[in-house]
This record gives C-alpha cells, sequence and structure tokens, in this order.
C-alpha cells in the first residue's frame, strides 16, 4: 500500500489540490464530547441538522463502517487583494471570499470524484466522496490526517497554506498508511479573536454560531437579533474578519482553480435592495450566495443600508417596509429609523 499511497498523493496534486493527507475513521475521538458541548451550550442556533445527525458527525466509523481509510484533501482559494477592503465602502455589500467565484460544492466534488475514480483504477475498492454537505467533521479529520490544526477561530490552518483553503474527504475501504496529526502553533496569537466584530468566541477554540456574521447572514432564518446589527456593517454573506486576521496567511498562495477568480465583487447595495425571486436566482446562479434566497439576501442588504449613513437609500428602504416578506419588512423599518437618526437626515 505505500508505493499506492505515494502515487495517490502526487496525483491529487497533479489534480489540483492543494494538500493531501491520510487518516482512520477512529482517529477524532476528541469530536463527540466536543459537538456534544457544543450543541449542549446551544451554540449552533438553530442549525438543527447538527443535533439531528450528532451521532453520524461525531463519528465517522458510525457513518460508513466498511471504510478503513479518510483521505483528506485541501483546496486553495487564497483571496488576491485584502478582503476586508471593502468594509471602506459602505453603499456596497461585502461578500466572503469564498463565495465571490463559481460554488465550491461543485468545483472540490468535481475534482474529489475524479481522484476516487483513479483510486479505483489503481487498486479495486469501495469509496465515498464528501463536501460539506454530509455529517462529516472535515476539521478534526484533517486536523488529524495532518493537514493543519483547527485554530484558535475553530477553522483550519497549516504552516504552509495559511486559512483560505476548502476541504474534501474520500472514504475508501483500503487501509493506506496513515499521516501523523499535527498539532497548534497557535501560541499566545489571538489576532482572529480579536478581530470578531460580535465576540462570536466564548474562549479560544469555541465558536458561538449565533453571533458569528457567517452563521447570521447565512443559516439564521427570520430577524436578527437588533444589538448585533449595527456590528453587521456591510457583510451581506458572510464574513472574513477573523481568517484575514491570521497571521499564518503569509505563507498562502494563490489559488490555481480559475474558478474560484472573483467574479462578484463589491455590488451595489441599492442594486441587490431590488432583486425580485427571479432576478436574485438568476444574478447567483452557479454560486453558493443562490441558496440562501432572495428574501434573506435582501434582510442583510437592508441591514447594511440601516449601517450605510447612505441617506439616498432612503427610498429604496420606504419601499421594502411594504415587502410580502415579514422579516424584509422589520429589516427595512429597522433601516429606516438607523438613517433617520443620522444628523443629516432630511
Amino acid at each position: 500500500m505505500q508505493a499506492l499511497s505515494l502515487s495517490l498523493r502526487q496525483t491529487a496534486l497533479d489534480f489540483g489540490f492543494s494538500a493531501i493527507g491520510i487518516t482512520a475513521p477512529d482517529a477524532i475521538p476528541q469530536a463527540v464530547p466536543r459537538l456534544r458541548g457544543f450543541l449542549e451550550a446551544n451554540h449552533h442556533g438553530q442549525m438543527s441538522w447538527m443535533e439531528d445527525r450528532e451521532a453520524w458527525r461525531g463519528n465517522p466509523e458510525a457513518l460508513w463502517p466498511e471504510a478503513r481509510s479518510v483521505i483528506m484533501l485541501a483546496e486553495l482559494y487564497s483571496p488576491e487583494v485584502n478582503p476586508l477592503e471593502g468594509l471602506n465602502h459602505p453603499s456596497h455589500g461585502l461578500i466572503s471570499s469564498y463565495a465571490q467565484g463559481k460554488d465550491y460544492h461543485d468545483l472540490v466534488k468535481r475534482r474529489l470524484k475524479r481522484l476516487a475514480r483513479w483510486l479505483i483504477d489503481q487498486a479495486p475498492c469501495e469509496v465515498k466522496v464528501f463536501v460539506d454537505t454530509a455529517p462529516v467533521m472535515e476539521k478534526p479529520l484533517a486536523e488529524a490526517a495532518g493537514l493543519g490544526w483547527q485554530g484558535k477561530h475553530t477553522n483550519l490552518l497549516s504552516r504552509s497554506l495559511g486559512n483560505w483553503f476548502f476541504l474534501g474527504a474520500i472514504f475508501t475501504t483500503l487501509d493506506l498508511p496513515k499521516d501523523q496529526p499535527e498539532t497548534s502553533h497557535c501560541g499566545t496569537c489571538t489576532a482572529c479573536l480579536d478581530a470578531c466584530p460580535t465576540k462570536a468566541f466564548p474562549a479560544p477554540y469555541q465558536l458561538d454560531a449565533r453571533r458569528c456574521i457567517s452563521y447570521l447572514t447565512i443559516e439564521h432564518k427570520g430577524p436578527v437579533a437588533e444589538d448585533l446589527r449595527p456590528l453587521m456593517g456591510n457583510r451581506i454573506y458572510g464574513c472574513d474578519d477573523c481568517l484575514a486576521a491570521c497571521p499564518w496567511n503569509k505563507f498562502a498562495v494563490a489559488a490555481s482553480e480559475i474558478g474560484y477568480q472573483p467574479k462578484i465583487g463589491l455590488p451595489e447595495l441599492s442594486d441587490l435592495a431590488c432583486l425580485n425571486d427571479a432576478q436574485f436566482r438568476q444574478r447567483f446562479a452557479g454560486s453558493p450566495i443562490k441558496r440562501i434566497g432572495r428574501d434573506r439576501m435582501v434582510r442583510n442588504v437592508l441591514y447594511a443600508i440601516g449601517n450605510s449613513a447612505d441617506l439616498t437609500l432612503i427610498p429604496i428602504a420606504q419601499r421594502l417596509s411594504a415587502d410580502p416578506d415579514p422579516t424584509v419588512q422589520d429589516a427595512a423599518t429597522w433601516a429606516l429609523k438607523r438613517l433617520a437618526a443620522d444628523p443629516a437626515a432630511p
């Protein structure tokens, strides 16, 4: 199996992956108590699917008992410019770097399937591929496979890649040689924790998703708590602050996948606020943004409008205060109150 493993590693890099590591399905026993503590603290918020599939998520062996190895792969999407520069343009919406190009689910899965087919051709076996949507704890598995470590912001870090990368997994019935797990190299640094606008980290290595802007703009349904809305600024889909603050990014290299090149940029809030459902779907076709739907996007845009101090956006908020969606109505009313409180308001 050693020769196959070496060939697999080289082939993964040839296919465009940035890094590869191999671990065992039973290599993350610590994931079970950590997940339980996360759920018991209700830090998952409305993400009930995490609790519904807790048994599978915490134990890869339960997900597929026949698996003997988990191949973890990293794929870079490193931004070429400072992703936080958009905070200086409050009349525009800031969208997370990972969502600036094509949907990573499609791109990573396509590459995983290609590598899985290659593996089957080399040594007949069974495989399953996973990208984010299955009950697989990719970050602990990637740490066990030596790809990096979960930093104080709970995202995976690598000494050679930084933290701008996606993860994919191939489960296989082959018993491949395993890599040594990585250890933490965060030291005393708290840059990521200090950068969080909403203070979503109750302690290092712990995340309360209910305060995380990525969760609030993507996963959270209904109105966002009013005390958090001003802290969201003009972030309308995701948040890069903790990732961008990490000093290990000085070792990050540019992404090679052309599909991750930014296409969306900094859209004007006035344009996004006027989208109907069909226009929203057309504008974000092929993007991970499409899955949150028009109403949630317009809700986020209205929070950004309320934070913009741009009084020319008042008519848009006024019109949306009569929107059919009650959450959009609520966001529009809040935005109008914020703008009306501006000393320059008419």
